[in-house]
């Protein structure tokens, strides 16, 4: 027989074949090139076959481009399947977006088609949960199961019904393309173990597909049992074109051989339906994952067999774990529901999924789903595969939140404080309290419940059970007197205590905007709880003598009062647990009031060992020289110390020393006599003796990597407390904050300014997690800072993270809108 030559129509042809397919003009014609089939021959017999006919509903000189997902309700929707829904729906949208496509046969759309073949494992119940879970994430469709169209039914269980399937076999028979075989079990098996034995490809080869009609019909009134096996024809090679990876070709008649349309029983099986099913509903472009390519063999076969279009076919590459092994359970959440559950907006999900094979070509990693839409290009989507990296999602679900109105994002936390603690859940304000205690930090919508738990609980048992990093803060001395005079303090009734009916002034300025900066005042009133616990704990840390300030005074009190190493504000997190219990709220964790923490407190300090209880005492200085002096004589040990926490082994000047304010770039030139300056004028929210606007003069060495134009009007960081000078003859007081990437050959390979968030108040400070602004002190100042070379110090300890964060000591720049941000990751500050 002469061999049949089934060659993939290319990309670029099959994209403009038609008239009116090649001049598209609009910003998503040339994109959408992909989508483009071109419309079917003729085909034989046809007129005379009705369901035939009905397949070939796309026919016409223009074709829409037309994607579907078709899932298997075999169980909940993944990470993988949810790529492959969105890839389509994001090529739908452009589609239904290009002027070109109005009235085509079949409208441009997404398709959801149920194929529900395996009645073994399919359920109603996974159908519903993958519906759902389209639904949440946003992937309308507009055909799917619950249509009514003249190319339904979409659930291949209801399709089988039509009897499409039967009579195209029926059509192949007749066309000589499949035959009945009447092959049992035991000769396949038989067939199968003599090919293994002879090394061959494991392939049917059967009897039947030569017979004669009266053979056939013979082994029928027999009543043997057959199934209708595709005829493949000999010497056959198939060759597609892939979107994504590429001219793929297969030797068909040794890959696969003939095989089965139709079970004994009737079923048809996967690979025919799905064939039939994208000519009869006129998909033009299968997205699905390379898992499936050599699914493309039959269903080209089938296709060619039937005189339909062949659909441009994309396969992307497979979603590892971080230890490159194939995605699933056994690396955590991978399931759109758990998800859900565990706090991440559809939005950011969204977001996430679509980077995973694909980017824009540009450094943006955050995208709004209409940005998706205009920015995806199938021909960005790559070959290797992706790696799931739930870090990288919290990222960027973080920054979606911080997007949303405060009260989207309560309405958000108010729903997961529902599920985690129904008796809680009607209770609106608790909801905007704990947002507000989180919302500088939270990077799902259960973080701040999460963090609720926490701050309601207290976990100080005994010394032996603390944490690392907890018990060699303990270990220095310093908390043993502090927590005993906390005590001392509290069963005096010197020590001030929230007051639930005052609580909004902690959380809330005057004119009852939430307060999201823990260095922010609160809203003074009668008893201002924040006030006096200020004042007495500055007393209280005179009281205690030297060396009792800064972190070795206030880490040992926080975990004396909150049972933890870090945390929000201490004021805030106890006028909370005050609401809780005040208000008899019924939450599903241990809630510990300040009297059984004090209770428990005195307990836990009887654990100490003795010698831990007071600091070293310190050498005199004489002696501390001569003790510096024998042990650089003395033999060297080297010694692997455990990973420490950055800020608790940091020892240089305090971060809040520097006054780093949020400013506003009104105007910029370039600097008339030094080539690499610019000269900025910004507002940093200061004001002159009669409340105008007083900005500042900065000169920046920013001119080889910035326009003027390119500055104006951004938001951007400001060291306020560097004494004024003259840098060339241009007075500038202060400087622009910039993130820069390694040093290459003695050169910095490229510096951006730090990126504030759009919500940012001018003029306001930068905050830092873990660090008290105030306890530690106003800034420095401005003559202080140079003697005392404070910024030189500092600045090792100023990074980006490998997320691009500008942190100190890995905690990031917060303002009250927000975490600041660069493009450079893994870099320097300054």
């Amino acid at each position: 027989m002469a061999a049949y030559i089934l060659l993939g129509r290319s990309i670029l042809t099959s994209a403009f074949t038609s008239t009116s397919t090649r001049t598209q003009t609009s910003k998503f014609g040339n994109r959408l090139r992909h989508v483009y089939s071109a419309a079917p021959t003729d085909v034989k017999s046809s007129s005379s076959n009705s369901k035939l006919a009905d397949l070939f509903k796309n026919r016409g000189d223009k074709v829409a481009p037309r994607l579907r997902f078709a899932p298997s309700p075999t169980g909940s929707l993944h990470v993988g399947g949810a790529r492959t829904a969105l890839y389509n729906w994001l090529l739908a949208q452009q589609a239904k977006l290009e002027p070109s496509n109005q009235g085509a046969v079949l409208q441009p759309g997404f398709v959801l088609r149920v194929e529900d073949t395996d009645q073994a494992r399919s359920t109603k119940e996974s159908e519903e949960s993958v519906l759902a879970d389209l639904k949440w994430l946003g992937l309308i469709w507009e055909e799917g199961p619950d249509s009514e169209t003249n190319i339904g039914p979409y659930r291949q269980s209801e399709r089988m019904l039509t009897g499409l399937y039967q009579e195209l076999a029926d059509y192949l028979i007749s066309e000589g393309k499949a035959y009945k075989c009447f092959l049992t079990n035991e000769e396949l098996d038989a067939m199968k173990a003599a090919q293994e034995v002879d090394g061959s490809n494991v392939r049917t080869e059967s009897p039947w597909r030569e017979a004669s009609e009266e053979d056939v019909q013979k082994a029928i009134d027999e009543g043997k049992e057959y199934t209708i096996r595709f005829k493949v024809p000999a010497n056959s090679r198939v060759v597609i074109n892939d979107a994504v990876r590429g001219t793929v070709s297969w030797d068909a008649e040794k890959t696969v051989g003939d095989f089965v349309l139709l079970r004994s029983n009737g079923m048809p099986v996967y690979n025919y339906c799905v064939a039939v099913d994208d000519a009869n509903m006129g998909i033009t472009t299968v997205i699905r994952a390379e898992e499936h390519l050599t699914n493309t063999v039959r269903q080209v076969l089938i296709l060619d067999a039937l005189g339909a279009t062949r659909p441009t076919y994309a396969h992307c590459s497979l979603i590892l774990g971080q230890d490159k092994q194939k995605l699933s359970k056994r690396h955590g959440a991978t399931s759109c529901t758990q998800f859900k559950e565990d706090g991440f907006l559809p939005d950011a999900m969204i977001n996430y999924l679509s980077l995973l094979g694909w980017n824009d070509g540009t450094d943006n990693e955050i995208f709004t789903r209409d940005e998706l839409i205009e920015a995806f290009e199938l021909d960005r989507v790559v070959k290797s595969p992706a790696v799931f990296d739930e870090d990288k999602l919290r990222w960027i679900n973080a920054q979606h939140l911080k997007r949303l109105e405060m009260s989207e994002v309560v309405t958000y936390v108010q729903e997961a404080l529902s599920s985690r603690h129904s008796g809680a859940g009607d209770d609106l304000k608790l909801a905007e309290l704990i947002t507000i205690l989180a919302r500088q930090f939270m990077d799902t919508t259960v973080a701040p419940v999460e963090n609720m738990e926490k701050v309601l609980g207290y976990g100080l048992t005994s010394f032996d059970n603390l944490s690392e990093d907890a018990k060699e803060m303990v270990s220095k001395g310093y908390f043993y007197n502090v927590a005993k005079g906390l005590i001392e303090s509290f069963e005096k009734n010197e020590l001030p205590l929230p007051n639930a009916q005052t609580i909004d002034r902690l959380f809330y300025d005057k004119d009852s905007v939430p307060i999201i900066e823990d260095s922010e005042s609160s809203n003074a009133g009668a008893y201002d709880f924040a006030e006096a616990y200020k004042v007495h704990m500055k007393q209280f840390s005179k009281d205690l003598g030297k060396g009792f300030k800064g972190q070795k005074f206030f880490h040992p009190l926080r975990l004396a009062l909150t049972g933890e190493m870090s945390g929000q504000d201490v004021t805030k997190q106890l006028a909370l647990v005050e609401y809780i219990t005040s208000k008899n709220i019924e939450v599903n964790c241990d809630v510990v009031p300040m009297n059984s923490r004090i209770e428990t407190l005195k307990s836990f300090i009887e654990t100490i060992p003795e010698d831990l209880r007071a600091p070293p005492k310190e050498e005199p200085k004489q002696a501390k020289k001569e003790s510096e002096k024998s042990v650089q004589s003395a033999p060297v040990e080297l010694v692997v110390a455990a990973p420490t926490d950055p800020l608790e082994s940091y020892e240089g000047p305090s971060v809040a020393a520097l006054d780093i304010r949020v400013g506003e770039v009104k105007e910029c030139k370039n600097h008339e006599e030094a080539d690499r300056l610019l000269c900025e004028v910004v507002d940093v929210g200061e004001v002159d003796e009669d409340g105008n606007p007083k900005y500042r003069n900065i000169a920046s060495g920013l001119r080889e990597y910035y326009n003027p134009e390119d500055i104006v009007g951004r938001k951007v960081l400001v060291l306020c407390n560097l004494k004024a000078r003259k840098l060339v003859g241009f007075p500038s007081h202060g400087m622009l904050l910039c993130a820069s990437s390694k040093e290459e050959n003695g050169e910095k390979s490229n510096v951006q300014l730090i990126s504030v968030p759009s919500d940012a108040k001018i003029g306001e400070r930068i905050t830092i997690p873990d660090v008290n602004f105030e306890e530690e002190g106003m800034p420095m100042a401005e003559n202080k800072i140079g003697k005392k070379k404070i910024l030189e110090k500092l600045l090792p300890s100023l990074k980006t993270s490998k997320y691009g964060v500008p942190e100190f000591c890995e905690r990031p720049f917060m303002t009250s809108a927000g975490v600041c941000t660069t493009s450079i990751n893994d870099g320097t500050v300054g």
